[in-house]
């Protein structure tokens, strides 16, 4: 698999990972192994559905083919690039918060290796949604990105994190969410390019705005309290 071992389990036994992940996950939501291996147990026939897109797509079929990975040795070079461009704007969200692109766990749950390297890549390409869609990362921002990404892939991992974020809302950040959050991301989801089948790589050195304008993303809008957490 992409970076690990691959561990074939049966029906019961991907349940019991499913539902383990999901619990401990609530539990817990700093613990990305455990979303990713929800995300795995859960996803095969939405990660299926985005193979076949990709497969229809030109850059998807070059994604496919070439299986670029986002991590420092491919994608380094964004941090030379000018201010104005995609590739530096993600290397500010990442350094601003001292993030690493090698800091993803590996896939262990996929049947065959092409639907490892999707789900990786769905993995890997968070942060660029992040930087796309202008959205932090705390807790209200996670959680409007995780319902674009279910706008984009119906993945079921991405719907219970929505509803597990917001059970750990407070009722102020709940208001803020549903009132300005959860609507601009719905319509975002849908009114932007399939993004799953974006070569994002081959595109670091153009202008943000003018990539966000092609691929038909609405960042979000400036939150109307500024004071909630």
């Amino acid at each position: 698999m992409i970076g690990g071992g691959k561990i074939r389990l049966k029906g019961w036994q991907q349940a019991a990972v499913a539902v383990g992940s999901a619990v401990g996950a609530l539990l817990d939501p700093r613990r990305a192994d455990l979303i990713a291996a929800l995300g795995e147990t859960t996803g095969k026939p939405a990660f299926e559905r985005v193979v076949e897109r990709m497969k229809k797509s030109p850059e998807g079929r070059a994604v496919l083919l070439e299986r670029p990975r986002v991590i420092s040795a491919q994608v380094g070079h964004a941090w030379d690039l000018p201010a104005n461009t995609f590739g530096a704007a993600y290397a500010r969200f990442m350094g601003s918060r001292n993030f690493s692109p090698d800091d993803r766990p590996p896939v262990r749950f996929m049947e065959t290796e092409e639907l490892a390297y999707v789900a990786m890549r769905a993995r890997e390409v968070h942060d660029f949604w992040h930087t796309l869609f202008g959205l932090p990362t705390n807790l209200i921002g996670e959680s409007a990105l995780k319902v674009i990404e279910f706008e984009q892939m119906y993945l079921p991992m991405c719907l219970m994190s929505v509803v597990g974020g917001t059970v750990r809302f407070t009722e102020k950040q709940r208001k803020l969410f549903f009132r300005h959050y959860f609507p601009w991301a719905i319509r975002a989801g849908m009114q932007s390019t399939d993004l799953m089948c974006v070569y994002y790589e081959k595109h670091f050195q153009e202008d943000l705005e003018d990539v966000r304008r092609k691929w038909g993303i609405t960042p979000a809008p400036a939150a109307p309290n500024q004071n909630v957490p």
